[in-house]
């Protein structure tokens, strides 16, 4: 076979570049780790050697590999058994299914072990919709385990409900105090609820048994099997260091760079995994970051195509349904939510995080942020901008996580400053209808202005931030053009509705630009990475509503087949 020959042509259908001028061709050539051109069917016919394959689309649709740019892969991997059990919607529907949930896996818990679960949501819980006073509390877990430790985290992992067990075990009652940035709700007596919120977790998340790094090896693999069969080759591990040891089975760890470097030392990364370090907690302190960043490093790796940590996670504040979000317009009923850093005051900790975030930017890191509220995005964002000042850095591509309630403000200043926002279509999806009488319907249609930002001439990135959603950017493509809810169906802020062509960006050519990458992977462009993904029917002119029945019928990872339905 010729060298110039593909090795690998995929034709007679719709493949979609995604390249600046949106090109549709017929068919795609590979060979070896690379696009070698697109083109019409006759052209791509042309270019066969003896020995290339030839996978006939019969008009089906082909993207670039999709990138989801914000994604916990080993957190995600832990909440399914054996780690965790299902607390989610729709696999229970009520605090009594829980319950019921609960006391099966407490009867077969070992002696000394815990019973861990994941995904609840009071907006879907019966007992809550009926009675907005009602609350899950340890009380109920108590019930079907007594003696067993039980910790549950929501489905956004910011809150956790756990039983009297588990309290008792961690040490934690009346007089214990909530930690910076966290919250341990409490009765009328100061006796905790069993509910404890945002840094709060840590008194619990400490006391867990730990993944050994083969275990964490074998929940990563794991999920990149499961993202091959999604299409999805390229993601972003959002948080993994030091501030992460003492999250849920130390998800965010230090640990779980260990087990990615073993596995891209070995060749056994079958993914383009961007990393985020953590060196700070939620709560955590500018002394915090330092320290971190003097035991982290930009880990080494065989092929940094692979693995690459090109930045540095902070928590600014915390999620808009906990109502821990800084917001400048009071939550109905009352609350404005506040920063999740170090300090006693508000002053404080806007100085704090200040100085948090010139320090990773002056250590010469990329800056994702955490922060969802809107008095604390302009914080940030002017934060940014105080740091490029101090230390001019050409490019340093800082952006906003997760950005519900950003405003026109400082949406003008990160595209005046090359700076980005990261979004999370399918969460909107998911809870917009609960958010009304969160922040009201007005401020609830408004949450993720995904267009608002992309006309404003920010790049942005639309992600899972799995395990809080599944990774289906299906869902979220659909979720960007429609802005319906998932309970009801109705629309959500209509204004906010982009096209295809925009939705699909932000799930390959826009991360593609977050990872420091667009040079080299994210459409379907000459000497870009060969990552593929091959669609069961035509994405062009089909009906929104049906892009979640989509499948995905084959995916090609660095020019190997790794998927095939």
């Amino acid at each position: 076979m010729s060298d110039s020959a593909p090795t690998l042509i995929l034709t007679g259908g719709q493949v979609l570049t995604i390249d600046s001028r949106f090109k549709v061709a017929e068919g795609v050539a590979l060979r070896g780790q690379e696009v070698l051109a697109t083109g019409t069917d006759t052209e791509m016919r042309a270019l066969a050697g003896p020995s290339t394959s030839i996978v006939e689309l019969a008009g089906r649709a082909v993207l670039p590999g999709i990138n989801d740019s914000h994604l916990h892969g080993v957190a995600y991997g832990m909440t399914k058994p054996p780690f965790a059990v299902n607390v989610g919607h729709p696999a229970v529907a009520s605090i009594a299914d829980i319950v019921r949930v609960v006391g099966d896996a407490a009867r077969s818990t070992d002696a000394g072990g815990w019973v861990v679960g994941i995904g609840w949501d009071p907006g879907y819980l019966a007992e809550c919709l009926a009675d907005r006073r009602r609350f899950p509390h340890r009380r109920d877990l108590d019930t079907v385990a007594p003696d067993v430790p039980v910790c549950l985290t929501d489905f956004s992992s910011h809150m956790m409900w756990v039983n009297s067990a588990a309290l008792r075990l961690c040490g934690i009652d009346v007089l214990t105090p909530a930690p910076d940035g966290g919250v341990i709700d409490r009765d009328s007596e100061g006796q905790p609820t069993g509910i404890l919120r945002e840094a709060a977790q840590m008194l619990v998340q400490s006391a867990l048994p730990s993944p050994t790094v083969a275990q964490r090896k074998t929940a990563i693999q794991s999920v990149v099997q499961n993202l091959h069969s999604r299409g999805i080759t390229s993601y972003t591990e959002p948080g993994l260091g030091p501030g992460g040891d003492k999250t849920l089975f130390g998800g965010l760890g230090t640990d779980n760079w260990i087990a990615y470097s073993e596995l891209a030392t070995a060749g056994d990364l079958n993914a383009r995994v961007s990393v985020l370090l953590l060196p700070a907690p939620i709560g955590g302190s500018a002394e915090d970051v330092c320290k971190g960043l003097t035991e982290l490093h930009r880990p080494g790796s065989a092929d940094s195509r692979i693995l690459n940590a090109i930045g540095v996670k902070i928590f600014a504040d915390g999620v808009p349904p906990n109502r821990t979000a800084w917001m400048r317009e009071p939550y109905t009923g009352g609350g404005h939510g506040s920063l999740c850093v170090h300090g006693n005051s508000p002053a404080l900790q806007t100085d704090e995080l200040y100085e948090m975030i010139r320090v990773a930017h002056e250590a010469g890191y990329q800056l994702g942020v955490h922060v969802t509220g809107d008095h604390a995005i302009d914080l940030v964002v002017d934060a940014f901008l105080a740091a490029e000042a101090a230390v001019p850095r050409p490019d340093a591509r800082h952006y906003i996580i997760h950005g519900d309630f950003i405003g026109g403000e400082s949406l003008a200043k990160l595209a005046a400053n090359g700076y980005g926002v990261n979004m999370n279509p399918a969460i909107k999806w998911t809870i917009s209808d609960l958010m009304d009488e969160v922040v009201g319907a007005e401020r609830s249609a408004y949450q993720w202005p995904v267009r608002s930002a992309m006309e404003a001439g920010v790049t942005v990135c639309a992600s899972s931030d799995a395990p809080v959603t599944e990774p289906d950017w299906r869902q979220g493509v659909a979720s960007m053009m429609l802005r319906e809810s998932k309970a009801s169906g109705r629309t959500s802020g209509p204004e906010q509705r982009v096209t295809l062509a925009q939705a699909l960006r932000a799930y390959t050519s826009a991360p593609a630009w977050q990872d420091f990458a667009e040079d080299w992977k994210g459409t379907l462009e000459p000497e870009k990475a060969a990552d593929v993904c091959v669609l069961d029917r035509p994405l062009l002119d089909l009906d929104p509503h049906a892009l979640t029945e989509v499948q995905v019928d084959l995916t090609v990872f660095d020019g190997r087949i790794v998927f095939e339905r």
